[in-house]
């Protein structure tokens, strides 16, 4: 038995793997890159955040989520840490459960797996981009560079739109669709925000722990704290990828509100300023020792303090709207960013076309899809690669008849 693979990001590799237990099945793996897991050596700024600890149905979006919890029970963080320490990887947890590989490179976690598919019974072609797919009565005929491969069984793992520049296609759902499956509206998420605020040029690279809180038409949309990174365009670090998710997606005003305190209150900030008014330093120190020093300077300036003035001569309301921009300060979001920056496509072929107890097509028997082509993805802190270990895991052990 055949088993042809589209896509060697960490889906498609998972699912190889999981096919390829079964001695009998011969698998081949379609990559359209010149290398396998080009995205995943991308991940978490180059360390890869490989899974979670809390991960479970929870943690997941799409419009049926619970078409995750199958895939997750079956094959749950656990299991995938013992599984990545059979093939070599030594993994490491922080205390808010995100995974690392323990050289804290992705490159290490894409090596072992790179080893791992060196099996007899399965075969990697590189520089492979299937054009087409169609249905014949032995099962699937694809089409790609030139060259067909027949297979009885087919899935379908080709990723997201996501990361254009790594790789993110459209390909996955072109396919699907071509057989007969329908998509839902994609859209960036884990993505940076764009301001309207000017002042934001003059904090890029900037970063700070913060409180964040984004609101639609004066009503809170999402929240979470975190560090934050400023850019020249607007809003990016952890914090910001996890309320990102359909923000500025519709009509409505949208707002970040932001407080760089979060865990000291708003009067205890009061008295600190009041007892800096014996200093003859000017308001552009005012925050010093606060917060970070361009920061600081900006939002004494955004609340229409002068630089030059002595801290001394400064009345009490121009102390508090100080205070009051370091626990509240509002920026105008006008779009996220475009989905060659995000890190995950939100939407993707329907989920109620699928069983989640095997991911095979309730449309098309034989066919199966796993990962982010599929609509489902995950909070921000390796919910979306558990995803795709699990989903990829389940599609190849049962298109391979293997046992999980």
């Amino acid at each position: 038995m055949t088993i042809g693979i589209i896509g060697g990001g960490a889906s498609g590799m998972a699912a190889a793997l999981a096919a390829a237990e079964n001695p009998q099945a011969q698998v081949i793996l379609l990559e359209r890159q010149a290398r396998v897991g080009r995205k995943l050596q991308a991940t978490g700024n180059g360390r890869c955040n490989l899974s979670n600890l809390h991960a479970g149905e929870k943690g997941y979006h799409g419009e049926n989520p619970a078409f995750a919890r199958y895939a997750l029970e079956a094959f749950p963080p656990e299991k995938t840490l013992e599984w990545f320490r059979q093939l070599g990887l030594f993994t490491v947890a922080e205390d808010s459960g995100r995974v690392y590989p323990y050289s804290d490179q992705a490159n290490s976690v894409v090596d072992v797996l790179r080893f791992a598919l060196e099996k007899p019974n399965i075969q990697v072609k590189l520089g492979a981009t299937v054009d087409k797919v169609r249905k014949v009565p032995e099962g699937f005929r694809l089409e790609f560079g030139g060259e067909t491969l027949e297979c009885q069984k087919l899935i379908v793992a080709c990723g997201g739109l996501a990361g254009t520049k790594l790789g993110g296609t459209m390909s996955g759902y072109q396919l699907l669709r071509s057989l007969g499956h329908r998509c839902t509206k994609l859209r960036p998420t884990l993505v940076q925000l764009k301001t309207g605020w000017g002042g934001i040029a003059g904090l890029k690279g900037v970063r700070a722990n913060c409180h964040a809180a984004i609101f639609r038409d004066g009503q809170l949309f999402r929240e979470s704290s975190g560090e934050l990174q400023f850019t020249d365009y607007g809003l990016s670090g952890p914090v910001i990828f996890e309320i990102s998710r359909d923000v500025c997606q519709g009509k409505g005003d949208w707002l970040c509100r932001l407080d760089f305190l979060p865990e000291i209150p708003e009067e205890m900030l009061k008295e600190e300023l009041l007892r800096r008014k014996t200093t003859a330093l000017p308001a552009s120190e005012l925050l010093t020792g606060i917060l970070h020093n361009r920061l600081g300077r900006v939002l004494t300036q955004a609340v229409g303090i002068s630089p030059n003035c002595p801290i001394s001569q400064l009345s009490d309301y121009e102390l508090f709207q100080a205070a009051a921009a370091v626990k509240g300060f509002e920026v105008e979001l006008t779009e996220p960013m475009g989905m060659d920056c995000a890190q995950v496509t939100a939407g993707g072929i329907l989920t109620a076309e699928f069983d989640e107890t095997t991911m095979e097509s309730r449309l098309v028997p034989g066919l199966y899809a796993c990962g982010e082509v599929l609509d489902i993805d995950g909070d921000c802190g390796g919910y979306n690669l558990q995803w795709a270990w699990s989903s990829g895991r389940l599609a190849g052990a049962h298109a391979g008849r293997s046992v999980l």
